[in-house]
C-alpha cells in the first residue's frame, strides 16, 4: 500500500563526514544526521579513508536520522547516494578491500600525471573530455600499477565511492554515467568504457562496472541492511551519483546558464550546458538533466581551508567548532573589505583551475602591526572568492559566464561569506533552503522512483531563503584587489616548487 506523504532519503560521503537528508515530496526537510568520517595522511599530499568507515557512518547516521523523523522506516519510499567523484574502492576476487581509498584530492600522482601528459594530452581530452591530473582515477590508478604492483594485480573491482556503499545496502554492483566519466576511463562519446584510455595505463576492463542511469532503481535494502540500518527491507534505492552533481541539482540547475557556487571541501563553480566544453583548464561532466552537461572550474580548498584556520589558530581543546565558526565570523566582519592588504591564496594542497599545480602552497601575504584575528579570517573567505573568480574567468573566456548563481556547501551557511562571494564576482547569489548533496540526492531518489515526473518537476520544490546583491562600492575594492592576487601568484609559484624541493630533500 502506498504511503500518501511519502519520506526520501539521501545519503552524501563528503571528506570528513557521511551526512543523510529526509525529506517529504514537496521538497520539506524533515529530519537530517551527520557521522564522521577520518582521512589519513600517511604521506605529504596523500589523502585516504577506510571504506568500512563509511559503512559505519553511514548505519549510524540513518539510525539517528530516521529516529529524528518521527516516522517509521516503512514510510522511506526510496533512498539515494553521492560522493566525491574519482575516489574509487579496489576488492579482489573474495569480494575484500585491497587498500585504503585514495580520495579525489589526493596529489601522489603528480608524475604519473605528467607522464600521461607528455604521452597523450591532447588524445585524453579528445577521448574523456577532460585532461589528466591528480584528482582523476587514470594516473592515480598507473601510480597503483608502479608503486603497488601486488595491489594492482589483485584488483577484481573497481567501485566509486558511493557505489560500494551503496553496494552494502544492495549487493549489486553497477555506477552511474556521471561517476564513470569522472574515472578519466570513460568514452565521453559513447558513455562507454574506453579501452583506448584503459590500454595506456594496462587496467583490466573486466574490473569496470556496469553503467546506469543516475536515477536507475539498482535493487533494493537487502534484510542484512535493514537490520545494520534501521531502514526496511525491499526498500527502493536509487544508483545515484557524484556529489556535486548531486548539489548542483539540489540547488536547482536545471536550466541553461545557470550557475551554482559551491563552498565546500573544495569550492567549484558549475553552469549547466548542453554541450562539453572541452579544454585543458575546464571540467565536463554529463548532468542529472538528460542530454546536459554540467562545466566546473574548481578550488581545492575552500571550507577545509576554513577549519584548518580555525583548528589551527582559533580553537581550544574542548570549545565547541561551530561556535567558533561563528566567533571567528564576527571577527571578520568588523573588517573593511580587502582586509586593509592582506591577501591569502587557498592552496593548501595544491591547486586546480586555472593553474593545475599540485605543488602551489597556501599563503597569507601582506601582514603588518594592524592586522588582527579578523583580518586573517576576512582574507580567508576573500582568498577563496578571488580563487573563484581566477575559475570563472576562465569560463567566461569560453562563453560561459553567468550573472547569478545559487550556492551550496557549509560555507554557504556565512552570510559574510557569501557577500564577499557576491562582491568579488559581482554577481547575484541565492541560497536554497537546503544546499547540499545529501539533500540532492535525496531528490533524485524521488526521480529515480516517479515521485517526480521528471528532473524539472523535482527543481520547482527548492525553496530560495536568501539573496545577496554585489554591493558596487565594495565589487570596485575588490577589482583593484584581484590583479594583486593573482600577481602574488605568478610571483610565489616558482617559490612554491622550490619549497616543495626543499620539503622533499629533508625528507630522503
Amino acid at each position: 500500500m502506498a504511503v500518501s506523504d511519502p519520506l526520501l532519503v539521501g545519503i552524501d560521503l563528503g571528506a570528513g563526514s557521511l551526512k543523510i537528508s529526509v525529506i517529504r515530496s514537496d521538497g520539506s526537510l524533515v529530519s537530517e544526521a551527520s557521522a564522521p568520517v577520518t582521512t589519513s595522511s600517511p604521506h605529504p599530499g596523500w589523502s585516504e579513508q577506510n571504506p568500512q568507515d563509511w559503512w559505519l557512518a553511514a548505519c549510524d547516521a540513518l539510525r539517528r536520522g530516521l529516529k529524528a523523523s518521527g516516522r517509521p522506516a516503512s514510510d522511506v519510499a526510496a533512498i539515494s547516494f553521492s560522493a566525491g567523484a574519482h575516489t574509487q574502492v579496489l576488492e579482489d576476487a573474495d569480494g575484500r578491500v585491497i587498500r585504503p581509498a585514495i580520495l579525489w584530492n589526493d596529489q601522489r600522482s603528480r608524475r604519473e600525471t605528467e607522464e600521461l601528459r607528455e604521452r597523450a594530452d591532447a588524445r585524453i581530452l579528445d577521448i574523456g573530455a577532460n585532461r589528466a591530473n591528480p584528482t582523476w582515477t587514470l594516473p592515480q590508478m598507473l601510480w597503483l600499477r608502479k608503486h603497488e604492483p601486488d595491489a594492482f594485480a589483485r584488483v577484481k573491482r573497481l567501485y566509486v565511492a558511493k557505489d560500494w556503499l551503496r553496494a552494502r545496502f544492495t549487493g549489486t554492483w553497477e555506477t552511474d554515467t556521471i561517476d564513470a566519466l569522472g574515472t578519466l576511463m570513460l568514452d565521453a562519446r559513447r558513455a562507454e568504457w574506453s579501452k583506448e584510455l584503459c590500454d595506456m595505463i594496462g587496467w583490466p576492463m573486466a574490473t569496470l562496472p556496469p553503467i546506469v542511469k543516475p536515477s536507475a532503481v539498482v535493487g533494493t535494502v537487502t534484510a542484512s541492511a535493514a537490520r545494520a540500518t534501521g531502514l526496511a527491507e525491499g526498500t527502493p534505492v536509487v544508483c545515484g551519483t557524484s556529489d556535486t552533481a548531486a548539489e548542483t541539482f539540489g540547488a536547482g540547475m536545471v536550466r541553461e546558464g545557470m550557475g551554482v557556487v559551491k563552498l565546500a571541501t573544495a569550492a567549484t563553480v558549475s553552469v549547466l550546458s548542453p554541450r562539453p566544453h572541452p579544454d585543458f583548464s575546464l571540467i565536463n561532466y554529463y548532468h542529472i538533466v538528460p542530454d546536459h552537461w554540467y562545466v566546473i572550474a574548481a578550488t581545492n580548498s575552500c571550507a577545509s581551508a576554513h577549519k584548518w584556520l580555525r583548528d589551527t589558530f582559533f580553537r581550544r581543546d574542548g570549545e565547541d567548532g561551530s561556535a567558533v565558526f561563528d566567533a571567528m565570523d564576527a571577527k571578520a566582519a568588523t573588517v573593511r573589505p580587502g582586509s586593509e592588504g592582506l591577501f591569502f591564496h587557498p592552496y593548501l594542497n595544491g591547486e586546480r583551475s586555472p593553474y593545475w599545480d599540485p605543488l602551489l602552497r597556501a599563503d597569507f601575504v601582506g601582514a603588518g602591526f594592524n592586522h588582527g584575528a579578523g583580518h586573517f579570517v576576512r582574507a580567508l573567505y576573500e582568498g577563496v572568492a578571488y580563487s573563484l573568480r581566477d575559475c570563472l574567468d576562465v569560463m567566461k573566456a569560453k562563453g560561459l559566464g553567468f550573472a547569478s548563481a545559487r550556492l551550496t556547501g557549509g560555507g554557504a551557511r556565512s552570510a559574510l561569506w557569501r557577500q564577499i562571494v557576491a562582491d568579488v564576482l559581482n554577481i547575484s547569489v541565492e541560497l536554497p533552503a537546503v544546499a547540499d548533496a545529501s539533500y540532492g540526492a535525496a531528490l533524485l531518489a524521488g526521480v529515480g522512483i516517479g515521485v517526480f515526473k521528471d528532473e524539472h518537476a523535482a527543481a520547482d520544490v527548492i525553496q530560495i531563503v536568501s539573496r545577496a546583491v554585489p554591493d558596487p562600492e565594495r565589487a570596485a575594492v575588490y577589482d583593484r584587489g584581484f590583479p594583486i592576487y593573482r600577481d602574488i601568484q605568478a610571483a610565489l609559484a616558482p617559490i612554491n616548487h622550490r619549497i616543495h624541493d626543499f620539503v622533499t630533500a629533508q625528507g630522503k
